[in-house]
């Protein structure tokens, strides 16, 4: 029986891969599949750029159709109000729009509001990581989140490269091979992480960003592989630092979802500032075109093109920057949040 048992034992871990190789899938992390203008888009590019990009395509398109259908805008104008029922509605808009970002702004501060054994509570536990942290790393934790991550990130890669020292002429070859890879799979996913976080501002999205190309999840499951495809082989110091490496990459999982949250605190607040800052301009051009404009106000022509089509189109595109802020932020915080799903070691392959 011991025999067979041995055998099937054998025959087992056979089956498990030994090394999963880095592939071109692996290697993108959390952009997924997107292609670089449409990652550009949702999440590297600034957002004030984002919304006044896409307030830029609204006036171009407005100004297009107007000048292309038939009837023209202005024979619509001689003939009925379109201005009126357009800029009406949208002051109906930008107050509704405005309340309800208020509201938002109101819910991220309640998150921060509680009595003071809540507070404490926070602060101790808090304070329970930053000395895990401290622990692990052999420094004191950092203050500054992009330089706290970046501590995770080069502890990881300093105990993969002790973890390939230790097994360095182990009789096991299978073994040496296989940390030999999961040292460098470490390392290629750390040093530019590493780089990037260097000098990151928070507030920004540089921290985030970078946070998001370390494949901490994949990188769990490696390690497990190895503890259990050569248990046999390896000392009690291999088992030592696998045990180290492990627990620097399962603490940069929360360490990068608290990072991740104050963030979106910190965008969605920013928001909401903006979107106020936004709404008063827009109610101004949305009530004098409501009031003055008309095809008699604004008459001629520019490049073949109506005056009073540019002027309304352009005060229509005043009127929903808001909107295109909200949409500019809103699109951002959902895509990491679908791309960040899963803190523990499952790699998610979605779209």
């Amino acid at each position: 029986m011991g025999t067979r048992d041995d055998d099937r034992l054998r025959g087992r871990r056979e089956q498990v891969p030994r090394v999963q190789t880095t592939g071109r899938a692996e290697r993108t992390g959390m952009t997924g599949r997107s292609s670089r203008p449409a990652r550009w888009f949702l999440l590297d590019a600034n957002r004030l750029l984002v919304a006044g990009v896409s307030t830029l395509a609204v006036f171009v398109a407005f100004v297009a159709v107007a000048s292309a259908v038939s009837p023209s805008f202005v024979t619509q104008l001689e003939s009925g109000d379109p201005i009126e029922t357009m800029f009406g509605a949208m002051i109906t808009v930008v107050v509704t729009g405005t309340t309800l970002v208020v509201t938002i702004g109101q819910l991220v501060l309640t998150q921060e509001n509680g009595p003071l054994g809540d507070q404490r509570d926070r602060m101790s536990n808090s304070m329970d990581v930053r000395e895990f942290t401290a622990d692990l790393t052999g420094s004191p934790a950092a203050t500054d989140p992009a330089a706290f991550l970046d501590d995770l990130v080069r502890t990881a890669a300093d105990r993969a490269e002790a973890l390939r020292e230790s097994v360095s002429g182990s009789a096991d070859a299978s073994l040496e091979s296989d940390v030999e890879e999961l040292t460098g799979d470490v390392r290629r996913n750390a040093e530019p992480v590493s780089e990037r976080l260097d000098g990151a501002r928070f507030g920004s999205f540089s921290v985030v960003s970078a946070a998001l190309g370390f494949e901490y999840g994949r990188l769990i499951g490696r390690v497990e592989r190895v503890s259990s495809v050569h248990a046999a082989s390896l000392s009690d110091r291999d088992r030592e630092l696998l045990g180290e490496l492990k627990g620097s990459l399962s603490l940069f999982g929360p360490a990068r979802e608290h990072v991740k949250t104050l963030y979106f605190q910190w965008a969605l607040i920013e928001l909401s500032q903006l979107i106020l800052y936004a709404a008063v301009p827009a109610l101004v051009v949305a009530g004098v075109t409501l009031a003055v404009v008309d095809a008699a106000a604004v008459p001629g022509a520019t490049l073949g093109v109506a005056n009073v089509v540019l002027v309304v189109g352009g005060a229509f595109a005043v009127t929903v920057l808001p909107f295109m802020l909200f949409v500019s932020y809103v699109l951002r915080i959902l895509t990491v949040a679908k791309r960040t799903l899963a803190i523990e070691p499952l790699v998610l392959r979605g779209e």
